[in-house]
């Protein structure tokens, strides 16, 4: 047991790790929380701050009751309340949260980037993770708390994020997603009201559908039906720092997947982070997530599809009306909504077989990087994102035709 501990990234967090304010801010709604015990505990505070940044945190309340944390970031010379440049939603993957555009230095880190760029930078955080600030009636030890996938954050966690932002600024969105946060943005994007909040999409490492993950070891998850292992101990939340978890992901390891170099066995190799910086990482990396989710995620895997969570055949009728769950139809978003994807040669979750499916159902033809040697942690944590990826993104943002 000692190795696994100590070989384990951060980005685990990615796809299958298991985890798991506030500054002179604006708030909206109750910011009460046990979990939020002073103002030092907050994103701003530990990671936007000290780097000189004005950072400044909402609360938004979603329609199911979950209150969520938006932050909002300046350039080191603006005024966090005159933002002049277009606003932009950073949107976090699985097991992640706003820190994750935050986790290197002000030149390396997508959020300090668009900020110093002049964007109007706003950082999400969804239901269950470390910033955001639980529900209304709800406690976190409740498994009615964790009573919800990707398809929840998508609908409700971003929608309300979005039209929060759009009430502020009265402006439409650009939307930058990772891993997750893709998911969650196509599924959004297919529905009329959120899409037209949405000035235009970039996505890293996108996903929509599952069905060629090479990931050994998230292939053996799968396959040993890990979601059902984990409810079967009575677990609704997903927390990796759970001696119950770390024991039983080490032993699917042991003897089964060659777990050396753990980060690749879950995300494919990466070429480019700096792995000096794991400690730093791990000091805010993972968040929870919920097991429903990851079950959302198997099905995907497993079935091949970009659909509404399964309940089975009489639960779906029940809540869809239909014996199978709705697929969210791609062909739905705007062809006018312009998207820009980037995407990696190396990487095992999002992988470019996906990639292509999802290109082939959108009526849109979006602008697309591919990076041969990128793997999915790299498109965050390269030393060489800035050039090889955001320098393309903010290009993007500024080319386009955008009212």
């Amino acid at each position: 047991m000692d190795k696994f501990p100590a070989i384990l990234p951060p980005f685990l967090i990615l796809f299958f790790s298991f985890s798991l304010s506030l500054s002179d801010g604006y708030f909206t709604g109750n910011s009460s929380h046990p979990g939020l015990t002073s103002q030092a505990d907050s994103l701003c505070a530990q990671l936007i701050e000290p780097n000189g940044y004005s950072c400044a945190e909402y609360i938004v309340q979603t329609k199911d009751g979950y209150l969520l944390a938006l932050q909002r970031v300046s350039s080191r010379s603006g005024d966090i309340r005159v933002q002049q440049g277009r606003p932009v939603l950073l949107q976090h993957g699985l097991f992640m949260a706003g820190d994750a555009w935050f986790l290197d230095s002000t030149e390396q880190s997508l959020g300090f980037i668009l900020a110093d760029q002049g964007f109007d930078v706003w950082v999400g955080n969804v239901r269950g993770t470390r910033w955001s600030h639980g529900h209304t009636s709800l406690s976190e030890t409740e498994k009615e708390f964790w009573e919800w996938s990707w398809q929840e954050l998508a609908l409700y966690d971003l929608a309300e994020m979005l039209n929060y932002i759009n009430s502020v600024t009265s402006s439409k969105i650009f939307i930058v997603g990772h891993s997750q946060g893709t998911i969650m943005s196509l599924a959004a994007l297919t529905q009329p009201d959120i899409a037209e909040m949405v000035e235009a999409a970039a996505l890293l490492c996108p996903i929509s559908y599952l069905d060629h993950v090479s990931a050994p070891l998230v292939l053996r998850m799968v396959a040993v039906h890990l979601d059902q292992m984990v409810l079967g101990l009575g677990l609704h939340q997903l927390n990796f720092r759970s001696d119950v978890l770390v024991n039983l992901v080490d032993s699917l390891c042991d003897g089964h997947v060659d777990c050396t170099d753990f980060l690749s066995s879950v995300t494919g190799q990466n070429c480019c982070f700096n792995k000096t910086r794991m400690d730093f990482y791990l000091e805010y990396e993972p968040h929870p997530s919920s097991v429903k989710n990851l079950r959302h995620l198997f099905q995907m895997i497993r079935q091949g599809t970009f659909s509404r969570y399964d309940y089975g055949i009489l639960k779906n009728l029940l809540m869809y009306g239909q014996f199978k769950p709705p697929a969210f139809d791609l062909n739905s978003i705007p062809k006018s909504l312009p998207l820009w994807m980037s995407y990696g040669g190396n990487d095992a979750l999002a992988d470019v077989t996906d990639v292509q499916h999802t290109l082939e159902e959108l009526t849109s033809n979006p602008e697309l990087l591919y990076l041969e040697n990128y793997g999915h942690i790299d498109f965050l944590l390269s030393i060489n994102a800035n050039r090889d990826v955001y320098d393309h993104m903010i290009g993007f943002f500024r080319g386009g035709k955008f009212g």
